[in-house]
């Protein structure tokens, strides 16, 4: 008896590939759901941490939606070269004007309504969360992640492409940024969290750092929770967890309570 393959075994082909299954499936654009689209040298990176938890499971559930443009597909010449020496002399790479522009275009062909184009930099405005309110409320977002020594500035002035900056230190590349700003703006959008009341009442919503938290057991280690906490008087623990925001504010992050304080003066 020969080991004769039966017709279904022989009709499926299994070939090796560098791609994971799941992103060699198209992606149905759902139309009026807020999308991020990322230009990147690594969109193998995406979704990352994106994939997980509460961002995960609404992505999955098209809550939201993701889509990555390979910027290596736009390069110029046998070895698709993105990058070139900088004008002028000095060390380092430059992304190129040609390699992006390209890039751009295709990636935004089909954006419609408020769509900001964002490049990850460290010269940009520094993010906040009014900053991802704002981003939140836009029809999606295109983000640039840039590697080397940047990108060629022609590209931000053609484009008025907006800078922001994850905070005042220099990384290998945009992508941890962009994951940080689409986290932080995905759970800002209705559905996500699950429970509103979560996001308005955390740390910046009201300009003040979060109160502490606590929960079971009632006792560890020795420390108590705040009795307050435990009175069932929703009078009281909502008095002490705003003072708690102002002092914690006020230790921690003078800049933010200097900021509080003039616009609390300015609605007197």
């Amino acid at each position: 008896m020969t080991d004769i393959p039966s017709r279904s075994h022989g009709r499926k082909a299994i070939r090796p590939t560098l791609k994971p299954r799941e992103l060699m499936t198209p992606t149905p654009d759902l139309a009026g759901v807020w999308k991020a689209k990322i230009i990147t040298l690594f969109p193998s990176a995406f979704p990352g941490v994106l994939g997980e938890s509460l961002t995960g499971k609404a992505l999955q559930e098209g809550l939201w939606q993701l889509e990555t443009t390979d910027l290596r597909e736009f390069g110029v010449g046998k070895h698709r070269n993105v990058d070139d020496t900088p004008a002028g002399g000095g060390a380092g790479m430059v992304l190129r004007a040609d390699v992006l522009g390209a890039a751009i275009e295709h990636t935004m062909a089909d954006t419609r309504g408020n769509w900001p184009l964002v490049y990850l930099s460290p010269r940009g405005r520094r993010m906040d969360q009014q900053m991802m309110h704002n981003f939140a409320q836009c029809d999606g977002i295109t983000l640039l992640c840039g590697r080397f020594e940047g990108v060629d500035e022609r590209v931000l002035e053609h484009y008025g492409i907006q800078e922001v900056s994850l905070g005042d230190f220099v990384m290998t590349g945009g992508e941890l940024a962009a994951q940080a700003l689409i986290d932080a703006t995905v759970r800002l959008i209705p559905g996500v969290l699950g429970n509103q009341a979560s996001t308005e009442e955390e740390s910046f919503a009201s300009g003040l750092l979060e109160h502490p938290q606590y929960t079971r057991p009632a006792e560890w280690n020795g420390r108590a929770i705040p009795d307050v906490l435990m009175s069932g008087h929703h009078g009281k623990i909502a008095e002490w967890r705003h003072r708690m925001s102002e002092d914690n504010t006020k230790a921690r992050r003078p800049d933010l309570w200097e900021a509080h304080s003039r616009k609390k003066g300015s609605k007197r």
